[in-house]
């Protein structure tokens, strides 16, 4: 392809760019009109079993935003039913669950999954985008072990996640067989998307921010490093992210990964501090995104700043988009962080 911008990929890797790569969590969809008006008509999960159409729309936000990567439109339980999972994506209320997991012999029911038969719909979008449609990288993703557990033993969304804490140091056996079962399904499903043509991806742990830091360490985090030691060795750039997680941004940071996601709540300079040396990724407040511009580029340029101290940052948002957002404001922002970010690099080379 033409042009390949892989800007994004150097600064994964922490090699050297001429400007701070941008791209945002959700920035596929949601805000966006055309968007808007192809969800009147189908839902989520008649565009993921569409592949020109789950390509449109993930390719949308590279065309409208000029960001330096686009990452694949799709849900995060979408492997689940392929290993037995009954999940439907329920309007206004996300994945919901009918058979929830409670016990060991729950778990032993879980299947294995096949990509070519369960997902080759996923496999079929990335082909599209990779091979004809994109010139930056396609990141694809997975949930992570805790986070898709928390959705199958709950049963759906959750704000406190009670059950599945308490479910993991009550019933450890299940707890464990559970986290290979689906560190097992998170390697296929990732090695599949990087065949197909995916050239990093971002694990999201969204919810493990429930976990102190000594669970995280026991319950957490061994299955974490079996994950993104396999990933390792397909030969792209890995992040991990998750929300309200600061306490645990040392735990990722020792993980087989090249980029640490932060969101908000902690700024690259005060992780830096903390003696995370490789790629930051993040972090504007996505809420700020409704504030006025002068806000919004007085805080980018902050955080571009931070980044710009120490080698190797990608600009992001501390999470995703969200469906109020102006599409213009997320136009300006990228221009604003590519410009502003190389300036400052040419004035101090």
């Amino acid at each position: 392809m033409t042009n390949f911008n892989d800007t994004f990929l150097r600064a994964a890797r922490g090699e050297k760019v001429d400007h701070t790569p941008v791209w945002y969590m959700r920035q596929a969809g949601r805000s966006q009109p055309e968007y808007r008006k192809i969800k009147e008509k189908y839902s989520l999960e008649e565009i993921t079993h569409q592949p020109e159409l789950c390509a449109y729309v993930t390719r949308l936000p590279v065309e409208n935003y000029n960001v330096d990567a686009a990452i694949l439109y799709k849900d995060i339980v979408t492997p689940l039913p392929g290993i037995g999972v009954d999940v439907k994506i329920k309007s206004g209320i996300g994945p919901v669950i009918s058979n929830p997991i409670r016990t060991v012999q729950d778990v032993e029911k879980l299947g294995e999954l096949s990509p070519q038969d369960h997902i080759p719909f996923v496999l079929e979008t990335i082909k599209i985008l990779t091979q004809e449609q994109l010139n930056v990288p396609l990141i694809g993703f997975s949930g992570a072990p805790f986070t898709l557990a928390s959705y199958m033993i709950e049963g759906g969304p959750s704000k406190n996640y009670n059950k599945t804490k308490a479910f993991m140091v009550s019933e450890p056996k299940a707890w464990f067989a559970l986290m290979d079962k689906l560190a097992d399904m998170i390697i296929v499903y990732t090695k599949a998307q990087v065949e197909a043509g995916a050239k990093a991806i971002q694990i999201f742990d969204s919810w493990v921010g429930a976990l102190n830091i000594e669970d995280y360490r026991i319950f957490i985090k061994p299955v974490m490093t079996r994950i993104f030691t396999a990933i390792q060795e397909l030969g792209v750039p890995v992040t991990t992210f998750g929300v309200g997680a600061s306490h645990l941004a040392k735990e990722w940071h020792d993980l087989p990964v090249d980029v640490v996601g932060l969101d908000w709540r902690l700024s690259i300079k005060d992780a830096r501090a903390m003696g995370l040396t490789k790629t930051l990724q993040g972090n504007l407040d996505p809420s700020l995104l409704l504030a006025d511009w002068s806000v919004i580029e007085e805080r980018a340029k902050d955080i571009v700043d931070q980044g710009l101290a120490h080698p190797s940052h990608i600009f992001n948002l501390g999470h995703g988009v969200f469906p109020e957002v102006n599409p213009d404001v997320l136009k300006r922002l990228t221009e604003f962080v590519h410009d502003y970010s190389r300036k400052q690099m040419k004035a101090h080379s």
